[in-house]
């Protein structure tokens, strides 16, 4: 099979397209050949050196896609070849093949394309998770997104939305403050602007119930901005490191600073089905909505993480073999 990898840490250019083994199956695994693959920010950061990888060089990227089940472990006999499915937490996903375990398998309802089920599927069970979990979301609460215009950005200003929540994106431009306002956010600020002090105006000095905080290095600006009793969600760090806090700061003003990670809560392949269900019928049902994916070849890999780093990208960018 054919396949994106990589020997060395470093940039775009590491990356090669080229010929690989096949996967070996497992009898509790399923053989998928992709249609769509999910590129995500975890990718840049395997490929930089940032996370840990496991094995030896080459190593394959991709976490994430949509595809055809080709074959069937022996233990399995609840997905049959010809099914269409959808992964998440699966490495090896940018090739033509991917072994999936069955506890990762996510089955897709006939009215979702495989671009869409790639396109939602990790951005959108992780915004569920911050909504739900992370912080439960009351009507009423006033809620500031991080990167409002991004995959999981978009799909949390929505979910905040059908809560009952009112919204305050954050953005890099007056393009993606456009995509914001779109999809229902009320109000949009840019990150060049003086943005804590908008936030405080704008809730009469009290600042947000909570904050979806995916940057990072805005750690320290997102606490402030966050009301006394407040909560602080840290789910990712796209603009750097956060810097250290405080614990005084948390007892002084009665804030909340938690950690989010999607894979402490997909656990297991029923619970997989209920959030996927559920997140596939708010799409159904025309609640969620997605920007129209930016789509690569595979073997073009290199150009589509060359354009997710430079933060030009609205909405989710895609790999197909």
């Amino acid at each position: 099979m054919k396949a994106l990898v990589f020997e060395t840490f470093g940039g775009p250019e590491v990356l090669q397209y080229q010929e690989v083994a096949d996967p070996i199956l497992t009898d509790n695994e399923v053989l998928v050949r992709t249609k769509a693959v999910g590129l995500n920010f975890a990718d840049i950061y395997r490929r930089k050196g940032n996370y840990h990888l496991a094995g030896q060089p080459p190593f394959i990227l991709g976490y994430e896609g949509a595809g055809v089940v080709e074959k069937v472990g022996a233990n399995i006999h609840n997905i049959q070849v010809g099914d269409r499915i959808a992964f998440a937490d699966v490495p090896f996903a940018n090739a033509e093949l991917v072994a999936v375990p069955l506890d990762k398998v996510m089955l897709i309802p006939a009215e979702i394309s495989f671009e869409t089920a790639a396109a939602i599927l990790l951005q959108g069970l992780t915004a569920q998770y911050l909504v739900t979990d992370s912080y439960a979301i009351q009507p009423g609460d006033t809620v500031l997104i991080h990167a409002a215009a991004g995959g999981v950005g978009q799909n949390l200003v929505q979910m905040a939305k059908l809560k009952g929540a009112n919204v305050i994106g954050l953005t890099s431009s007056t393009e993606k403050a456009q995509v914001a306002y779109a999809i229902g956010a009320d109000n949009v600020f840019l990150y060049k602007e003086q943005w804590v002090q908008h936030v405080k105006d704008t809730t009469d000095g009290q600042g947000v119930h909570v904050v979806y905080e995916s940057v990072g290095s805005t750690l320290q600006d997102s606490l402030e901005a966050t009301k006394i009793g407040g909560t602080v969600v840290f789910f990712g760090m796209s603009g750097g490191d956060p810097v250290a806090v405080d614990p005084r700061l948390l007892m002084d003003t009665s804030k909340t600073l938690t950690g989010g990670d999607l894979w402490n809560v997909l656990t297991s392949f029923e619970e997989r089905k209920i959030r996927s269900q559920q997140l596939f019928e708010w799409m159904i049902d025309g609640k969620i909505k997605i920007s129209e994916p930016t789509i690569f070849a595979l073997e073009d890999g290199a150009q589509a993480h060359t354009f997710l780093e430079s933060r030009k990208s609205i909405g989710k960018i895609l790999l197909q073999p």
